[in-house]
């Protein structure tokens, strides 16, 4: 088992703790949090360990799971690598695309392994169909939150839309060629509704909107591509696919047939792929101790998180 630490004891911190401790591929070691008094809390409640600083934890584990507020990303990661710990660093890498880039440098040199947590990545409405996504050449993500307060020291792209820029990024087999973008800050002193046009060099489109101000929830994207239509609902775990095909000699007569202008006629197909529950967190934790211990390529690397970050940033720097 690894030894593992845990950077961070804040909302999402408690979380990490809570299923570290419960993963039979980690040792939880302890944790520690720059406020005194939130440490004694934990530790107090819980009964985990609580380090004095953050050399000393790190000096006690093999892999720090870096779950500070973005500013620190950086500080704590190089930290950690340069004592030749792994780092498992929550999203979005780090706070500039300079630091992202100084840390996948480091993290090499150094021969240590690090994971980016862009936790949709292991959403089972997303890894239920991501096989049947293929050259997709336009997307429509939308995902829309509520107000809360934590997470607004940065703009909602950084927020919320990262996670759906790491997808697309992920299935789109091209590089961006130019971005259009608008956000606009109602609420918080950075942009907390934004609207992104990403173009790729393959003609690939990608619409993106991003809310924290909004009446619901919502985090949904869809993929359209030939002959397919892709429905990916990662709030309610929930996925459709509509498939055209050729028309069989004997349709059925309940068969749902299309005719285009050329008299080209397709029969429509719906799937619903059987979605597996699961804790999205603890296998994309879970994933990067199998990755350590293979020594082989983690679900999302830091090459990854870094280009996410950049494509982000494009987006912000339209604002």
């Amino acid at each position: 088992m690894l030894k593992v630490g845990v950077l961070g004891a804040g909302h999402l911190g408690k979380i990490h703790l809570r299923l570290l401790q419960e993963s039979k591929k980690y040792e939880l070691i302890g944790f520690y949090d720059p406020s005194e008094e939130n440490a004694k809390k934990v530790a107090l409640e819980f009964g985990y360990t609580s380090f004095s600083s953050i050399a000393s934890l790190i000096d006690a584990v093999d892999v720090v799971d870096i779950v500070t507020p973005t500013l620190s990303h950086f500080d704590c990661a190089k930290q950690s690598i340069e004592k030749g710990r792994h780092i498992f660093i929550e999203k979005p890498i780090t706070k500039t695309v300079l630091e992202a880039e100084a840390i996948k440098t480091l993290a090499s040199q150094y021969h240590v392994q690090g994971q980016v947590g862009h936790v949709e990545r292991f959403n089972p409405s997303f890894t239920a169909v991501k096989e049947m996504i293929d050259n997709p050449m336009f997307i429509e993500s939308h995902r829309l939150a509520e107000f809360n307060p934590r997470g607004t020291d940065v703009p909602v792209v950084l927020d919320l839309m990262i996670h759906d820029i790491d997808i697309i990024l992920s299935v789109i087999n091209s590089k961006v060629k130019t971005v259009h973008a608008s956000g606009v800050a109602v609420i918080s002193d950075t942009p907390d509704i934004a609207n992104a046009r990403i173009e790729f060099e393959n003609g690939c489109v990608a619409n993106l909107t991003a809310s924290r101000i909004s009446m619901k929830n919502m985090r949904k994207t869809r993929f359209f591509q030939k002959d397919a239509y892709i429905s990916v609902n990662f709030l309610s775990k929930e996925s459709e696919v509509v498939k055209m095909k050729e028309v069989p000699k004997n349709p059925d007569e309940f068969a749902m047939i299309l005719q285009n202008a050329e008299g080209v006629k397709k029969q429509i197909y719906f799937e619903n792929p059987a979605i597996e529950n699961n804790n999205a967190i603890l296998d994309e934790l879970e994933s990067f101790s199998d990755a350590i211990q293979t020594n082989s390529t983690p679900v999302v690397t830091l090459s990854q998180g870094a280009e996410a970050l950049r494509v982000a940033q494009m987006i912000i720097d339209c604002f």
